[in-house]
């Protein structure tokens, strides 16, 4: 079969397609024929070796697939050869053929694509957990998020429209900002155009927001604490800014803010119950039309991975970028 194999750390520009055999299918595992992979900003970190998930030599990268099942292993009973299925996990997606958990398998909805089933895995998983669970937003609350045009930030914005959140984005450029009004933000704000504290003030008659989603890290955590509402909380999920902020306690006194952060990944086995129910009720908003995955426009081969995840770095995209093997 046809996959990108990484056999020392290396640049995502230097990924490259090889033939190598099927990886082979094992108790409690399932086997795939990928129909769709989404591209994810830890897949330029995984294949560097900066990420908290260093796999042994050789792997495949790729953490979201969707795709039919081709053979089920012992002990697999929640899927059967022939079924339409979403998967994810760390690595293995970027292949024609892959194997994966039994556990980190679900049932594609009639209703959803396989393009629409490997960009929801993780980045709507992400965004449900760190609204819901982490964030606590309620109904009528003001949410802001940042990078709102990408994968976890138009589903951050989705969700929070469906839970009855008032939303405000932000976002680098008038096209991604009126992507995230389109899917249901109530402001955007382009943050090439000045700072964003100061609109989001005078979105909120200076009360501020009360949930903030933050995929960014570096100086928008910084400033986020500036227009943060009293008893707000701030959802740390990621640093695709590059910088790990250091945020000073005096501000998390003063406010009476909570700061939080989100490990989605780790939920398959530490509360596995958790991912169960995360996973039914995004397929219920699913089904109410309430949340629907946003594809860029353009899809990309197995051979163009390195310009996939290039685009994806320099936020020359907007919602999921999608690789068709």
């Amino acid at each position: 079969m046809r996959a990108i194999v990484v056999d020392r750390w290396m640049d995502s520009r230097d990924l490259a397609v090889c033939e190598v055999p099927e990886p082979a299918l094992e108790p409690g595992t399932v086997k795939v024929d990928v129909r769709a992979a989404g591209c994810n900003f830890f897949d330029t970190l995984i294949v560097q070796g900066r990420y908290q998930v260093k796999p042994s030599f050789p792997f495949t990268p790729g953490g979201e697939l969707a795709g039919v099942v081709r053979e089920v292993g012992p002990g697999v009973t929640n899927v059967a050869a022939g079924d339409r299925v979403l998967a994810w996990g760390s690595t293995g997606a970027f292949a024609e053929v892959a194997v994966v958990p039994r556990r980190a398998v679900r049932v594609l909805p009639d209703s959803m694509s396989f393009e629409e089933g490997a960009a929801l895995p993780i980045t709507y998983p992400t965004s449900y957990a760190g609204l819901v669970y982490r964030g606590e937003l309620r109904e009528g609350e003001t949410l802001l998020v940042h990078a709102a045009a990408g994968g976890v930030g138009l589903a951050a914005v989705q969700i929070g429209r469906a839970l009855g959140a008032r939303v405000i984005a932000t976002a680098g450029g008038k096209e991604k900002c009126a992507i995230a009004l389109r899917e249901g933000a109530e402001a955007a704000i382009d943050y090439r155009d000045g700072d964003f504290v100061e609109r989001v003030q005078a979105l909120t008659d200076g009360r501020g927001a009360d949930v903030i989603y933050d995929s960014v890290g570096g100086d928008v955590t910084d400033r986020s604490l500036k227009c943060i509402a009293w008893n707000g909380r701030l959802v740390v999920i990621g640093f695709a800014g590059g910088e790990i902020p250091a945020i000073r306690a005096n501000r998390i006194l003063l406010k009476n803010i909570a700061v939080t952060g989100l490990h989605w990944g780790a939920h398959l086995d530490r509360d596995p119950e958790r991912v169960r129910d995360c996973f039914r009720a995004l397929f219920r908003l699913h089904a109410r039309g309430q949340i629907a995955p946003v594809l860029y426009d353009r899809r990309y081969r197995l051979e163009e991975i390195p310009e996939a995840l290039a685009a994806l770095a320099g936020r020359e995209t907007h919602g999921k970028v999608i690789v068709a093997p």
